[in-house]
């Protein structure tokens, strides 16, 4: 069982290490706040955000922090047996290494800096979904997978 896991686990640091070299190269790259304009609905811009998900509780005083980084400790945690118990289960554990990549490297985040470092920005007009990066990216894309597998996938899909 833990054998298996292990390739998923190197997906997880995989998807760490693209979310934090990304974020490093923007730090390093842009000027906060400033948009690099792409496409008229597609830019970088380099944000900090103290709060969680769409900058939720961000202005909370800083205890959020210290929440959240607990919070996503747990939750890590957690992933990792998970996904030590359904390695065999290719979609099920695809689905948890996106998060526990995703979840880890904003926690390095949080604990580092004190906020995530957003710069991926999509908008219409001037209607703007909030900035997000990497990490993000790869817990929507693995939540989104999980919850396909548990609505369609069968029970004892080994494949």
């Amino acid at each position: 069982m833990l054998k298996s896991a292990w390739r998923w686990y190197a997906l997880a640091i995989a998807v760490i290490a693209l979310d934090q070299i990304s974020k490093h190269w923007v730090s390093a790259a842009l000027t906060y706040g400033e948009p690099v304009v792409f496409t008229p609905f597609f830019n970088f811009t380099l944000l900090h955000n103290p709060g969680a998900a769409f900058s939720f509780l961000s202005d909370a005083g800083g205890w959020q922090r210290w929440f959240f980084t607990v919070v996503a400790a747990v939750v890590s945690v957690v992933l990792v047996i998970w996904l030590a118990r359904v390695s065999e289960k290719r979609y099920e554990a695809l689905a948890l290494a996106l998060i526990l990549g995703g979840a880890i490297g904003n926690l390095y985040d949080r604990v580092v800096l004190g906020y995530v470092v957003d710069f991926i920005v999509v908008h219409y007009q001037d209607y703007y979904w909030p900035a997000f990066n990497i990490a993000d990216s790869a817990i929507t894309v693995g939540a989104a997978l999980l919850i396909l597998d548990m609505l369609f996938g069968k029970d004892k899909r080994h494949d």
